[in-house]
């Protein structure tokens, strides 16, 4: 089959993923009149789980539109913020996310965190049958079939990682209820049942404690709970939005 070209205009917030070539406005891109939109896209570098709208020639289309000749095309990413309705809003994280995983945790956000790198494969796997939302840099990942929702993480700094995939999905947010070690939920407990746990300076000085009823991690207002309590000010503050308290 002869290939023929269509236009395609990548929105200026998904520029990073296109050549640098093909970044300035529309570029003529050939095609089979075989592939969906949805690969040709991909074969730009774009991952899907970043596109929201794409339009043809003005008018929406799904990604499995079969592009023809002379088409126009413009990608427009992910609205904001994505609604995610098929289950609970919850995610999964890869082996280079620890520290945006131990915030958000600290948020009170489900996340599950790998910190073992056990292959692309596995991670897709494991957020299918979770239904959770893999962040990830990895844009391989990013690209598995098998994935039930993903994003990319933009930034490799974790304020603004976090900052992110906050603005992104604006989650609910119930600080200290969980636990930063495994994601386990937090309970109140007394000094006598996490003595074990405890230093004789942490328990001369302490009398507020609670504990993880997963993995049993005893936690308490220590030497870093300060640096602990501006994350979660800045990230109730910035979810609140302008305007509102």
């Amino acid at each position: 089959m002869n290939a023929f070209e269509i236009r395609v205009e990548v929105a200026p917030e998904l520029a990073l993923f296109v050549p640098q070539a093909r970044r300035a406005g529309a570029t003529a891109l050939a095609v089979d009149g075989v592939s969906t939109l949805g690969h040709v896209v991909e074969s730009l570098g774009v991952p899907l789980t970043e596109v929201g709208t794409l339009l043809v020639d003005g008018r929406a289309v799904p990604v499995s539109h079969i592009p023809s000749a002379g088409e126009s095309v413009t990608v427009r990413p992910v609205a904001r913020p994505q609604r995610i309705p098929e289950a609970p809003l919850r995610f999964l994280l890869d082996v280079h996310l620890g520290t945006l995983a131990r915030r958000m945790r600290l948020l009170g956000v489900d996340t599950a965190y790998e910190s073992t790198d056990i292959g692309d494969p596995a991670l897709a796997t494991r957020s299918a049958a979770e239904q959770r939302v893999m962040l990830s840099r990895d844009r391989g990942l990013l690209r598995r079939r098998e994935l039930w929702a993903g994003a990319y993480v933009y930034s490799t700094d974790p304020e603004e990682q976090l900052r992110d995939v906050l603005d992104r999905f604006a989650p609910e947010l119930l600080p200290w209820t969980r636990c930063t070690a495994c994601n386990g939920l937090l309970r109140k407990a007394t000094k006598e049942e996490v003595a074990d746990q405890l230093r004789h300076g942490t328990r001369q000085s302490y009398d507020v404690f609670a504990q993880c009823l997963s993995c049993g991690r005893a936690y308490w207002k220590g030497a870093h709970h300060e640096q602990l309590v501006a994350i979660v000010e800045r990230a109730l503050a910035e979810s609140a939005g302008p305007g509102l308290p």
